[in-house]
């Protein structure tokens, strides 16, 4: 046996106590008892929100959801009229199908422009590149709502930096509500990549380019499929913040490109009177947000968990 073989076998040992160490500090039984009184907290609202839309509206008006075996009655109707309600001539459905319409390109659009733009920062030198780095990480700490006026004059004139993208859909088209998620998820995205492709063994990238990869070649084959899990993560979190937002469609999506959750701000009524109908379209707007969560769980795992250890 040679002494790097001897090496690496003590500290076998060394590093599995390590990690059962870890393990250990985060099962203690304190953390478990403290994740479970959270996580009840956190449900009760949900699950009340649940119980009402299924109550009749008298009963949801005059009592609350917690008497529900006292003040016995479960009916679909909230349901029903949630679907067949609308706003302006859009209907549930439609604003259904709206929601995804906006949600895909506002999750996309960011996460190719990010990664392009991590890969530069992490393995490409220009001059200024570490300022500009600096003023994108800053640009996470300014709130969007400093943003809209600027961007309400530019779409006024139909373009984009001079691109001219809002008249190729109209005023009242998908293409203003994409620019702006994409603007407002860039510089999140390109911290959060930026951050996992710069772990990536310089010695990888310095083998590309003894063999003659340029960075075009070095991105598609080498960092990318590397990145993945950290592009699925944040995929994920972009795809549920612009599925749920509400701010941004309240300015740019108007009229028959209303999301959902602007249709739902509307099903209330002018004096909250109808808030029975929210309840119940609250869990038809939650549906795709939780299948996504629930089938790419392990990729968001993955994706937390990527670079967190080395060896």
């Amino acid at each position: 046996m040679t002494a790097t073989e001897l090496v690496t076998t003590a500290e076998k040992p060394s590093g599995r106590r390590a990690l059962n160490d870890t393990k250990r500090r985060l099962t203690s039984p304190r953390a478990t008892i403290a994740a479970l009184v959270i996580a009840v907290l956190w449900t009760i609202p949900t699950f009340g929100v649940l119980v009402s839309s299924f109550r009749p509206r008298n009963e949801i008006q005059t009592t609350g959801w917690w008497t529900v075996f006292q003040n016995w009655g479960w009916t679909g109707d909230n349901y029903v009229e949630a679907l067949n309600s609308g706003a302006g001539g859009l209907t549930m459905l439609g604003a259904f199908v709206n929601s995804f319409a906006i949600t895909l390109p506002g999750s996309i659009l960011p996460l190719i422009l990010a990664t392009l733009a991590a890969y530069g920062f992490a393995w490409m030198d220009f001059r200024g590149k570490n300022l500009l780095f600096v003023l994108v990480f800053a640009l996470q700490i300014v709130p969007i709502q400093m943003a809209f006026i600027p961007l309400l004059q530019l779409f006024s004139q139909g373009t984009v930096f001079g691109f001219p993208v809002i008249e190729a859909f109209g005023s009242a088209g998908y293409a203003q509500v994409w620019v702006a998620h994409t603007i407002f998820g860039l510089p999140l995205a390109i911290f959060l990549l930026h951050n996992f492709i710069a772990q990536i063994p310089g010695e990888v990238i310095e083998a590309a380019r003894v063999d003659g990869a340029g960075h075009g070649q070095i991105f598609f084959r080498i960092v990318l499929p590397l990145s993945m899990p950290a592009i699925a993560s944040f995929a994920i979190f972009q795809f549920l913040w612009v599925w749920n937002d509400l701010l941004v469609a309240l300015i740019f999506a108007d009229g028959n490109v209303a999301p959902i959750t602007k249709l739902l701000a509307q099903m209330t009524g002018s004096r909250g009177e109808d808030w029975h109908l929210l309840t119940a379209g609250a869990f038809i707007a939650i549906i795709v947000p939780l299948l996504v969560f629930l089938f790419l769980q392990r990729y968001f795992v993955r994706g937390l968990l990527a670079g967190s250890a080395k060896g």
